[in-house]
């Protein structure tokens, strides 16, 4: 299912199988959290390399209806991305929100953001919405906390994570979906290595390590990876969630994680904040009203083929919605190349070396 090819220190390699095909790693998805990647079509995100995308059970489970879009052939005949698919458990979204009414040992109520009805929502629910949905991969119901929290909170969380994943495990009927556990515990080394042992019993196919780079100092983040991943085994692989920085992507792989996601790179897109190879591009900016240069000339996406500077900043400040559309398709060019230049490295044992990668590669142009 999960076979490391080559290694470079921590760094690995791999080919992941999957129900809809082989996938490789170090893996960056985009995320589709309402089974669409904002602004950019299928066809787009196929060309600009992408191997799967991420959708989320929350949402979907709220508009249109996981029992519909397994009516309508899944997420894959839904959304016309015959490509693999990971969904989250929802977890992270429903203990974001305000309206969080109620945890127990059994479950979250919570109040919907779109029709404030009430739903109360278990590891089994978030395991069947994920079986309707069909994706791939899919995962297990956990307890994010939020930061900073008090031991005892976090403490707390990690027991419930560990239940729920159990509950989880058992509830995982499909046998073409691939059921990863989530390992919580902050930034406490203790509690990871709790929650870790914990999960290692349930023998996941995948471990994925959750809750970090959502507010902790960045050097207790790339800690926290490293203690987790260490404690995780050789032969399955790693999913980092959330993470999306170029210079955070390739420090977690140099860590040996090995799957990504992250919102950044359309959120950024969309607002004319671009990842370049030489940092972080402003197009709103007044001095790239009459540059004639593309956004990235080391970037071969076709945002940077076909356009300037100068014409994407006059998108943006005009208000023209092809701006977000180019913004978001560089960002996510940029981001799957970032991370599969990082792979052959990896094959080559030129890792991170053969990347050229500047330290500032997420510090705004001067």
């Amino acid at each position: 299912m999960f076979q490391v090819v080559a290694r470079c220190g921590p760094a690995r390699a791999g080919i992941l199988e999957t129900a809809h095909g082989r996938v490789e790693t170090p893996l960056f998805m985009p995320v589709g959290t309402r089974a669409t990647v904002r602004g950019l079509m299928p066809a787009q995100l196929r060309e600009a390399g992408a191997q799967v995308l991420l959708a989320n059970a929350y949402h979907l489970f709220l508009r249109p209806g996981d029992e519909l879009i397994r009516e309508l052939g899944g997420l894959h005949g839904f959304a016309a991305w015959e490509q693999p698919w990971l969904t989250d458990s929802g977890g992270f979204q429903v203990f974001s929100l305000k309206d969080l009414v109620e945890v127990t040992g059994e479950g979250v109520r919570f109040r919907s953001p779109i029709d404030v009805i009430f739903h109360f929502l278990r590891p089994e629910d978030s395991i069947r919405i994920q079986n309707n949905l069909g994706a791939d991969i899919i995962m297990a119901f956990d307890q994010c906390v939020r930061l900073p929290a008090t031991p005892e909170q976090v403490s707390a969380a990690v027991d419930r994570t560990i239940a729920w994943a159990r509950r989880s495990h058992d509830a995982h009927t499909r046998t073409d979906q691939l059921l990863f556990g989530i390992v919580q515990g902050g930034t406490d080394s203790g509690e990871r290595e709790r929650c870790t042992r914990a999960l290692l019993e349930l023998d996941f196919p995948g471990y994925a390590i959750g809750r970090l780079s959502v507010g902790e100092d960045r050097n207790a983040m790339l800690a926290t990876l490293a203690t987790s991943a260490a404690l995780l085994p050789q032969d399955r692989p790693r999913y980092l969630m959330g993470v999306g920085k170029p210079r955070d992507l390739i420090d977690a792989i140099a860590l040996g994680a090995d799957m990504f996601d992250c919102v950044i790179g359309t959120r950024n897109g969309r607002t004319g904040t671009l990842f370049t190879s030489a940092g972080v591009l402003h197009l709103r900016n007044s001095r790239f009203r009459d540059d004639p240069r593309p956004p990235d000339p080391a970037c071969a996406c076709p945002t940077c083929r076909n356009h300037s500077r100068a014409y994407l900043r006059h998108l943006f400040k005009a208000g023209e919605m092809l701006g977000p559309i180019l913004g978001s398709l560089h960002n996510t060019w940029y981001l799957l190349d970032l991370v599969r230049r990082a792979r052959r490295a990896i094959l080559e044992g030129e890792f991170p070396r053969a990347l050229n990668l500047p330290r500032e590669a997420d510090q705004p142009i001067p």
